[in-house]
């Protein structure tokens, strides 16, 4: 890891940004517009795309992608919320995720939720049996967990054993308990393979594989009642997260999906079935940026030191308590380009008050002093909002929403409780 001096990183001038309190993410809704557009243009058409609000629910994000055109997928009543918060109708909604509570599945149905994704016969009763009672029909998804993995995908979530789908030999062993009931129609199927993928050969294959898995369910499925409209081949569309990048590029992926549609699904160009596709971190992992400034330098047993205000509290999730991979971030110089002075190996760390609260452990680094002002790139997406926020009581990081189209209008700044439940603006 290595501090770029690079300014030039921030979506707008750092004097836009000069009564931000650090740490904050800062987000740029105009990297959020181009990523969108970006994506719709390397997808099919027609084709449903739909947002999903675990890479990142701030309502400003948010908005901008409803007004853009997706659909929200959530998975929990929090995320719920946000969606409705943002302006969507409950109609819009596909709500998603392994083992749902009676009592949040009756909350969204009676908010007029009726679009839901399903894991496993359990699911598909509870469903039926919840929408009884209140008397209304609701459209399922059945999400299906396939027999392989596809080659490439940065997170496996099919081909091994999960809490997300039915197995497909399952479903073809015993086709009649997943046709669904009086009141829980399945009426598609939910396919998505893995996550972060960063090449069109790989996203490519694992529609494909998809496909290929849809058909043999379809035969199975058909002799039950069961007529599939909807196709969510899900996404895996890769984003850098904090290394310094780009979005990735998807040049060329359109006219091989369609190719692919054509000679897969009969019918696709007219909507039947509507072809759907979900993404997250695409759409607004390059849009977000944290910033965070050095609060102390120094050597200990020989090694040089650097604090900052942000550590695994703020970025890194779980791989901050060695759950997962540990996260090295790029840092970037957000305040000045001069690299005088010596320069640093240094272990870079958090203000926690745990030796787990670290970053780097041998960053090479140039001179950095107490104040100075660091940047962690591509940082939108699963940044704050799967980080370990309540641990140790610091307080949360602000954030900060800006417009790189229209530079020079001030930031809107806000703070999130733990519980989200408020937000107060400063200004």
């Amino acid at each position: 890891m290595s501090v770029l001096a690079d300014p030039g990183l921030l979506p707008v001038p750092l004097a836009d940004l000069a009564d931000v309190p650090t740490p904050a993410y800062v987000y740029d809704l105009a990297e959020v517009r181009r990523n969108q557009a970006r994506l719709r243009a390397a997808l099919p058409e027609p084709a449903t795309l739909y947002y999903s609000l675990k890479a990142n629910p701030h309502p400003a994000v948010l908005a901008e992608l409803r007004a853009g055109g997706a659909l929200p997928e959530v998975c929990s009543t929090g995320e719920l919320d946000a969606a409705l918060g943002a302006g969507w109708a409950p109609g819009d909604v596909l709500c998603t995720g392994p083992g749902k509570r009676d009592a949040e599945i009756r909350d969204a149905l009676a908010r007029g939720v009726r679009h839901f994704s399903v894991d496993s016969p359990h699911a598909i009763d509870q469903l039926d049996r919840l929408a009884a009672e209140q008397d209304v029909r609701v459209r399922c998804l059945l999400r299906v967990n396939d027999d392989q993995p596809v080659p490439g995908q940065g997170l496996a979530m099919t081909g091994v054993a999960s809490q997300f789908g039915a197995d497909t030999g399952w479903v073809l062993a015993e086709p009649k308990r997943f046709a669904g009931g009086p009141h829980a129609e399945v009426s598609g199927l939910h396919l998505y393979m893995g996550t972060n993928l960063t090449s069109v050969d790989d996203l490519v294959g694992q529609f494909a594989r998809s496909l290929h898995t849809a058909r043999r369910l379809e035969g199975a499925l058909a002799g039950h009642g069961v007529r599939l409209r909807t196709l969510d081949l899900g996404g895996g569309f890769g984003a850098p997260f904090a290394k310094a990048g780009t979005a990735v590029d998807l040049s060329g992926l359109r006219p091989r999906l369609a190719e692919l549609f054509d000679a897969e699904l009969a019918g696709w160009r007219d909507g039947t079935p509507e072809v759907a596709f979900e993404s997250g971190r695409y759409l607004v992992g390059t849009a977000g940026t944290l910033l965070t400034a050095v609060l102390d330098v120094k050597r200990s047993h020989g090694k040089d030191i650097v604090v900052l205000e942000s550590g695994i509290n703020h970025l890194g999730g779980m791989s901050g308590m060695r759950r997962l991979p540990p996260l090295t971030p790029h840092l970037v110089r957000a305040d000045r380009a001069d690299d005088t002075g010596a320069g640093l190996e240094a272990l870079v760390a958090g203000p926690l008050c745990t030796p787990l609260d670290t970053w780097a452990r041998g960053a090479h680094l140039p001179a950095l002093r107490p104040g100075d002002l660091l940047a962690v790139p591509n940082v939108g997406a699963y940044g704050l909002y799967a980080s370990l926020v309540a641990f140790l009581g610091h307080p949360l990081p602000a954030e900060a929403v800006v417009d790189g189209d229209h530079p020079g209008r001030a930031p809107e700044v806000s703070r999130v409780s733990l519980t989200r439940t408020t937000v107060t603006k400063e200004h």
